[in-house]
């Protein structure tokens, strides 16, 4: 009985503590990020909780508004012209710029499909995430049709391993990424809602996503 209560508390507060954890994180990330001089105690002489978070998120809203027109456009070119000059900074903010633009952009494919792919060897089955196509020398060298796809470890997903596979080895799910995502972080215990396709779903044209520049 006592075991039994235990584990019951444990269902009710181990979700709760980690959510409260993973919020103060980003919480903690994100004033870290706001220099000492533009804090709520420096500007008004008073320490307002979450002014430095709300200070960022403005940041970030203003910006995207200020760069939908064609002088902002203009002048975020001008400012990465600026950094492409600079040898380690280049290096690290195109590749950086590359992935988030394939990632974020709203009409990319990268992590907008969930598929089933055989890893790490044949008969063994684990969910991927579709992020594009081979390109350049490395899909010169593929036979066939490839696709390449992003494997998870669970239950921390932002960690996992790069694979470009032939397409017709790749099964398409009809689940959502959130719920691919859930399944994986849970290593299995969420399972999705059952869905069977009348037909195999197709898989999405990996040949959208957004092209890895070969001249880094």
């Amino acid at each position: 009985m006592i075991k039994k209560y235990f584990v019951t508390g444990l269902i009710i507060w181990v979700p709760l503590v980690i959510t409260v954890w993973v919020i103060g994180l980003l919480v903690s990330t994100l004033e870290g990020v706001v220099p000492a001089f533009l804090s709520s105690q420096s500007l008004f002489g008073i320490n307002i909780p979450g002014f430095r978070v709300v200070l960022v998120i403005a940041t970030v809203f203003v910006t995207g508004m200020l760069t939908a027109n064609l002088i902002g456009r203009t002048l975020v070119e001008q400012w990465e012209n600026l950094l492409g000059r600079i040898p380690l900074v280049r290096s690290i903010y195109t590749s950086v710029k590359q992935v988030s633009d394939t990632v974020l952009a709203p009409n990319g494919q990268a992590f907008r499909q969930a598929v089933l792919v055989q890893y790490p060897r044949a008969g063994s089955w684990t969910i991927a995430f579709l992020t594009g196509a081979p390109g350049g020398e490395v899909a010169a060298h593929l036979p066939g049709e490839h696709v390449s796809v992003y494997v998870p470890t669970t239950p921390n997903p932002t960690s996992g391993f790069f694979l470009m596979m032939a397409r017709d080895d790749v099964v398409a799910l009809e689940m959502s990424v959130d719920e691919a995502l859930k399944y994986i972080v849970s290593m299995g215990v969420v399972v999705p809602a059952s869905r069977v396709p009348a037909a195999v779903p197709p898989l999405a044209d990996a040949d959208r996503a957004a092209p890895i520049d070969p001249n880094l």
